[in-house]
């Protein structure tokens, strides 16, 4: 488990977490962070799918803001500092950035040059967005926030994309939330999964709304299907 730097495609260069299998070469993963920046929980949730059998890096998407952020979800002020840089990204460059995370994945010498990308949150929505903006073998969102905002996009989506959706997300309305299903249902790539009665963040160790149960079935799916889609 290391920190690299990544050259961003318009100039600069970004650190990313990485942790690496114990088994290569491995499918690689671009873990993309919740609105708290590559935290602890980032790192952790790289270091387990390391344990999965695969290459994950977890690129910094606040550096253009501020490099180096490592919030919790544990008091107000952080949660302040966290919506003020979610609102302060240029969301484009953000997939420009994971993009670049993808390609530098793609070239190690421990990936076998398949290579996909799982969000969470923030995440979750960059996810959807690296399905329909880049050549990423397979990617999963967890509970992305304001996909009804980028259903438009959804007939770009040519690569196997799983959503997890939390049914009773405190950020998304269930009309949004039924709008996200309907959009996708039609293509063939997509697989919407709503987990019943659970809220935003379900999968989160820790969290407030972390549910277990859930938590491990959403996991498993993942594995699997980047085991099939990765391997």
């Amino acid at each position: 488990m290391s920190d690299v730097m990544i050259d961003a495609a318009d100039g600069g260069r970004f650190s990313a977490y990485v942790a690496k299998p114990t088994v290569a070469p491995a499918g690689g993963l671009v873990v993309i962070q919740e609105i708290f920046g590559v935290n602890a929980v980032m790192r952790e949730m790289c270091d387990w799918y390391a344990s999965q059998g695969f290459l994950a890096v977890c690129p910094d998407l606040f550096w253009r803001q501020q490099p180096g952020v490592q919030l919790t979800d544990k008091t107000q002020e952080e949660w302040n500092q966290a919506f003020a840089l979610l609102n302060g990204m240029d969301q484009d460059k953000a997939v420009d950035d994971l993009k670049a995370a993808l390609a530098w994945v793609r070239g190690q010498d421990g990936c076998t040059g398949k290579a996909g990308s799982v969000g969470y949150c923030l995440g979750g929505r960059l996810a959807f967005m690296m399905a329909t903006r880049s050549d990423a073998d397979a990617n999963v969102g967890y509970y992305g926030v304001g996909l009804e905002g980028v259903l438009g996009e959804a007939g770009k989506i040519a690569k196997p994309l799983l959503l997890h959706i939390a049914e009773n997300d405190k950020f998304s309305s269930p009309d949004k939330r039924d709008a996200v299903v309907a959009g996708v249902k039609d293509n063939e790539w997509v697989t919407a999964k709503v987990y019943p009665g659970v809220d935003h963040a379900f999968a989160r160790p820790g969290g407030e709304h972390y549910d277990r149960d859930a938590a491990d079935e959403a996991n498993r799916l993942t594995v699997e299907f980047f085991r099939t889609h990765l391997a």
